[in-house]
């Protein structure tokens, strides 16, 4: 079910508003920059439907582009929590949002528990298939 959440990094100068569908699954992957930013993500419904509430003249980005391809995670400058990628990937639909689970300042801990987790195989260049390990993610 779409639910508006409220979701914010540690210091508090980047809030912002996202339409989430917990129980569509949230996504963890293997490749080394997810991994050691510990991601988990959850997709935002509709990329328009991620609104940044307070602190988006502030925000910083860490950028991965290529050939018809960008990805661009915000994180705050001051505290430095990652809250929100926003970017385009045509193998996986074109315009996409997605804010990192541990932001989500209003979801329960039985939403979190109950919402399903996708793992991705990006450290092999395989996306679609799920890593022989996850433990560690």
């Amino acid at each position: 079910m779409l639910k508006t959440y409220r979701g914010s990094c540690h210091c508090g100068a980047v809030t912002y508003e996202a339409r989430i569908d917990l129980s569509k699954g949230t996504g963890r992957c293997n490749c080394t920059y997810c991994r050691k930013l510990r991601n988990w993500s959850a997709r935002v419904e509709d990329p328009a439907d991620l609104i940044v509430t307070a602190g988006e003249d502030t925000l910083a980005e860490r950028v991965n582009e290529w050939h018809g391809g960008r990805v661009a995670t915000a994180f705050c400058p001051t505290c430095g929590i990652a809250t929100f990628t926003r970017g385009h990937i045509p193998e996986a639909g074109g315009a996409f949002a997605s804010v990192q689970v541990s932001t989500l300042d209003d979801a329960s801990p039985e939403e979190i528990i109950a919402a399903p987790v996708r793992y991705s195989d990006g450290l092999n260049d395989a996306w679609q298939n799920t890593p022989d390990e996850v433990r560690h993610l």
